[in-house]
């Protein structure tokens, strides 16, 4: 008779947080509003408000988006905030910025709300292979949330992890 195999891993009191659980669902859009610039470099005030006016906002119900110039033309801050006004009742969440910036907020308002009591006093294997787009910046914002609870932080998989952190 074979001998039975025990999945150590699974019978340990190791915790695996894995960010890409927490990724929120949605469609994210990064909105360039150079082509709302006379020749891509000059934002009109009158043209722009009329195509803030015009366009059709709707586009974007319950998306994540972007807001963006691609040009080097120099934007005034009213003219994204302009934008946001009429983004907010249709998009779930506006940022300034690229959708590396949108994931960042995005994750540390998740990594705030985070409940870390199930790691108290346990070792922690902050997983780290995605097939999201998780921002580097989630890992240190989450290594800050965890580290005062965790007994120990590795960063990897069961099988081959770096060890970050152990309580003294």
């Amino acid at each position: 008779m074979a001998d039975e195999i025990i999945n150590r891993v699974a019978n340990s009191k190791l915790k695996t947080l894995d960010l890409e659980d927490f990724y929120l669902k949605g469609n994210r859009i990064v909105f360039d509003i150079k082509d709302w610039l006379l020749e891509g470099l000059v934002l009109r005030e009158k043209d722009f408000r009329q195509e803030v006016k015009n366009h059709d906002w709707s586009r974007y119900q319950d998306a994540l988006v972007a807001l963006t110039c691609s040009s080097d033309a120099i934007i005034p801050s009213w003219a994204y905030l302009l934008i946001t006004t009429s983004l907010t009742s249709y998009a779930k969440k506006v940022v300034i910025g690229s959708l590396e910036l949108l994931e960042t907020v995005l994750f540390q308002e998740i990594i705030t709300e985070l409940d870390v009591s199930e790691y108290q006093d346990k070792p922690v294997i902050i997983k780290g292979c995605s097939n999201k787009p998780i921002p580097p910046s989630a890992y240190t914002l989450l290594i800050q949330k965890i580290q005062p609870v965790a007994k120990t932080l590795m960063f990897g998989e069961a099988c081959s992890t770096v060890p970050l952190y152990k309580r003294k």
